[in-house]
C-alpha cells in the first residue's frame, strides 16, 4: 500500500491536516488505467482546494490505498484508513470492491462518496454514511438497452464471466427487453473460447455481441475472433462496462476496437469548470482524460465542500448528504434518494453511449444520450 500525500507547501507547516482515504485500482488485476485517471482526477481537485486555502485553513491531504480490484483488500484499507483518522473516502472504481468498502464504511460509521462503481446494491440496507456520483447500473444499462433497440437489435448475445457485476447486467438487460420483443442469450466464457464464441452467435442468429468479461482479456480475443470472421461481418460488439474509453483498448486493438458502443458519463457539453479541467487533465495524464478522471475531480470537489461547511466530523458529513450542492465538472451535483437504491445518488449523472470513430478512432462519437 503505498500513500501519496498532496504537496502541504510551506504555509501549512504548523497546521493539521484534514484527511481524505482513496480507494484506487492501480495494480492487476485492477483496471490499472481507470484507476490512474481516477487517481489524476482525485489529486487535481486536491491540489486545487489547497491552492484555494485549504479546508478552514487547514490542508487537504489524500491518503492513496491500492484496491487491485480485490474485495477484502478494499475492506482492510477501509479499517486501515479509519484507524489513521480520515474524515472521508473517496473513489474506487471496480463494483464489488466498491460494495465491500461500502459495507466497512457504513459499519464503521465513516462518510464514502464513490465515485464510478455502478452496482445498484452498493450496500445491503440503506445507509446514510454512503453517496454515489456515478449513476446505478440500471439506469445506465436500461439507457444502453434503448439504443440497441432503436438501432434495430433484438436478438443480443452476451459473452459473461461469473460475477455479481456482470450477472446484475445480464439481468437488467434480460428484465428491460424481454418485454419490448428482445431476446438475450448468455454465452458462459468459462465454457467457451473466444474463437468457439463466433459459432455461437451464428447458430442464435445474435445481431449483437455484448462483452460482459474482463478487460483486456478475454475482450480483446473475443473482438479478433468475431472481427475476422466473414460470417459476422455485420454483427454489432457491444461494451456496456466501457472497455473501449481507454487508450489502452485502442492500442491492443486499433482500427477492431472501433464502432463498438459504450457507456461513459460526460455531458454533450462540460460545464465552464470541466472545460478547465479537462486541460488540467491531459496535462497531468498526457493523454485525453477519460469520464473517470472526472468522476475522481468531482468527488473531491464535493467532499471539500461537505468538509468547509460541516467540518470533519465524520456524522455531521455524512448528514449532510441531502443538502450538498457543488456545481462539478458534468454539471450541478445534489443527492437524493433513489428507488431501489441504498446509498445517496446524484440522480442527474449524465448517461451517454459512444463508440470510438472507424474513421479516426482517437475521436468518439455521440451515438445515444439518456
Amino acid at each position: 500500500m503505498n500513500t501519496r500525500p498532496s504537496p502541504p507547501g510551506a504555509e501549512w507547516t504548523d497546521r493539521s491536516s484534514v484527511r481524505i482515504g482513496a480507494l484506487v485500482p492501480l495494480t492487476r488485476p485492477g483496471w490499472v488505467e481507470a484507476g490512474r485517471h481516477l487517481l489524476a482526477g482525485l489529486e487535481l481537485a486536491v491540489r486545487e482546494v489547497n491552492d484555494a486555502g485549504g479546508i478552514a485553513g487547514r490542508p487537504l491531504e489524500l491518503l492513496v490505498r491500492d484496491t487491485a480490484a480485490d474485495p477484502q483488500r478494499a475492506a482492510a484499507a477501509v479499517e486501515e484508513l479509519a484507524r489513521l483518522g480520515v474524515a472521508a473516502l473517496a473513489g474506487e472504481y471496480h463494483s464489488v470492491v466498491a460494495r465491500a468498502a461500502a459495507a466497512r464504511a457504513d459499519a464503521l460509521g465513516l462518510p464514502f462518496l464513490c465515485s464510478s462503481a455502478v452496482l445498484d446494491a452498493l450496500t445491503e440496507q440503506p445507509t446514510d454514511w454512503v453517496a454515489r456520483l456515478s449513476p446505478p447500473q440500471s439506469r445506465g444499462w436500461q439507457i444502453y438497452a434503448d439504443f440497441l433497440l432503436g438501432a434495430g437489435h433484438r436478438r443480443i448475445a452476451v459473452a459473461a464471466q461469473p460475477s455479481v457485476y456482470w450477472a446484475s447486467g445480464v439481468r437488467i438487460l434480460r428484465d428491460y427487453l424481454a418485454p419490448r420483443g428482445g431476446t438475450v442469450i448468455e454465452l458462459d466464457m468459462r465454457a467457451l473460447a473466444p474463437s468457439a464464441v463466433c459459432d455461437e452467435l451464428v447458430d442464435n442468429r445474435a445481431t449483437t455481441l455484448l462483452l460482459l468479461v474482463g478487460h483486456p482479456e478475454p475482450a480483446v480475443s473475443i473482438v479478433k475472433s468475431v472481427r475476422r470472421d466473414q460470417r459476422l461481418a455485420e454483427i454489432l460488439i457491444g461494451a456496456p462496462a466501457g472497455q473501449p474509453e481507454f487508450a489502452e483498448w485502442a492500442a491492443l486493438l486499433g482500427g477492431d476496437g472501433a464502432a463498438i458502443p459504450f457507456l461513459r458519463y460526460l455531458p454533450e457539453r462540460l460545464t465552464p469548470l470541466g472545460a478547465r479541467i479537462e486541460t488540467a487533465l491531459r496535462e497531468r495524464l498526457a493523454d485525453a482524460p477519460s469520464f473517470v478522471a472526472f468522476e475522481g475531480y468531482d468527488t473531491v470537489a464535493v467532499l471539500a465542500e461537505v468538509l468547509r461547511s460541516h467540518g470533519a466530523d465524520r456524522a455531521r458529513a455524512a448528514e449532510s448528504w441531502p443538502r450538498a450542492a457543488v456545481e462539478g465538472t458534468r454539471g450541478h451535483i445534489r443527492f437524493s434518494r433513489t428507488p431501489g437504491i441504498s446509498v445517496w445518488q446524484w440522480a442527474r449523472t449524465p448517461v451517454q453511449v459512444v463508440d470510438r470513430d472507424p474513421a479516426e478512432p482517437d475521436r468518439f462519437r455521440i451515438l445515444h444520450t439518456g
